[in-house]
């Protein structure tokens, strides 16, 4: 299916690309109007501001460090299983879900639920590799 030419696999590389962005927003939010002095957000030095957080927005940031990590791998796959002409339909809901598993992945990091990260991190990891495989016959 498509949309606008794009096909609903490559939508969610466009979602998937602005993943790690939602998550600075998440690590940054509610600290752009406080002062520096008292902890605010420091766009002079964003990465060295970051990396003195602690609990949920140190943990925003490593989703999003994450979810850069994992980008790469996610555009290739959906762009050899259109080159290898995928079932069109397969591939849209494979990434969808893809999607919506690095979603809850985010989510449960940044909620600090380990455990259940790594079995969704595991399990979008898994639908990549199908992803990757689904145009060979």
């Amino acid at each position: 299916m498509t949309i606008l030419r794009f096909t609903i696999a490559y939508w969610c590389v466009l979602i998937a690309a602005l993943l790690p962005i939602v998550c600075a927003g998440i690590a940054k939010s509610g600290l752009f109007n406080k002062p520096l002095r008292e902890g605010g957000y420091d766009n002079g030095n964003p990465r060295a501001w970051l990396a003195r957080q602690t609990d949920w927005r140190a943990r925003a940031n490593a989703a999003q460090a994450n979810s850069f990590e994992a980008l790469p791998f996610f555009i290739g796959a959906v762009i050899i299983a259109h080159q290898l002409g995928a079932y069109q339909v397969r591939l849209d809901v494979l990434a969808f879900v893809y999607l919506v598993l690095r979603m809850m992945y985010i989510m449960m990091y940044i909620a600090g639920l380990s455990t259940a990260r790594s079995i969704v991190w595991t399990l979008a990891l898994a639908v990549n590799i199908g992803i990757l495989f689904i145009g060979y016959r």
